[in-house]
């Protein structure tokens, strides 16, 4: 397919791909993603479901439902979907890591840890479900193991920020000063904007 200069062209050439072969799932998916990079939401949604008509085992197109899910603060759609991408697909990390976080917002810590760890199981350079399972473990008050979870992260990525500050809080409960303020400074001079109350108790351990 010739290079597209932008999102209207993208949308433009698939929508000449569909009219040649309507059946093609994957044309349908690529649509979608591009209407979703200029917030056409319920036309992306649209394609996603036509998708998924075509493959019934498009584990992403579910796992974009979900998102749009989220977006409109169902929780319980967004969960539905990622449940019905990772049973399409064996060991879909992308979707567990998804159920995990959804089970975090609605509170259900240790369904949540069960869920992340399967995602870096499937996937173990998984930055983000490190993140999400750290702030699980810190939540159930479990501070070894959050620790031990954001430094994988950062053996991946040294430069991820929120791994530094989800280090700063774990060190503070840990009454590990030092290392709290040297994670906090890490991720402010990252970009992170930590929380003031972090911030505060921060100083008074410098």
């Amino acid at each position: 397919m010739p290079q597209a200069k932008n999102a209207k062209e993208y949308i433009a050439e698939y929508r000449a791909a569909l009219a040649l072969n309507p059946e093609c799932s994957m044309s349908h998916y690529n649509l979608a993603v591009a209407l979703l990079g200029i917030k056409e939401y319920d036309e992306a949604e649209n394609e996603l479901q036509a998708a998924i008509d075509c493959s019934p085992n498009f584990a992403e197109a579910f796992v974009q439902l979900g998102g749009l899910c989220l977006q409109r603060g169902d929780l319980d759609g967004c969960l539905a979907h990622n449940k019905h991408a990772t049973k399409v697909r064996a060991g879909f990390s992308e979707g567990y890591g998804n159920i995990g976080f959804v089970h975090l917002q609605m509170g259900n810590v240790d369904e949540a840890i069960k869920s992340l760890q399967k995602a870096i199981v499937y996937n173990s350079k998984f930055l983000q479900a490190y993140a999400t399972l750290a702030n699980a473990y810190l939540m159930k008050g479990l501070i070894k193991e959050s620790i031990i979870t954001n430094l994988k992260a950062l053996k991946l990525e040294p430069s991820f920020a929120i791994a530094h500050n989800n280090l700063a809080i774990a060190y503070l409960e840990n009454e590990e000063y030092d290392m709290a303020v040297k994670h906090c400074d890490k991720a402010i001079e990252l970009g992170y904007k930590v929380a003031p109350e972090i911030l505060k108790e921060i100083e008074t351990h410098r």
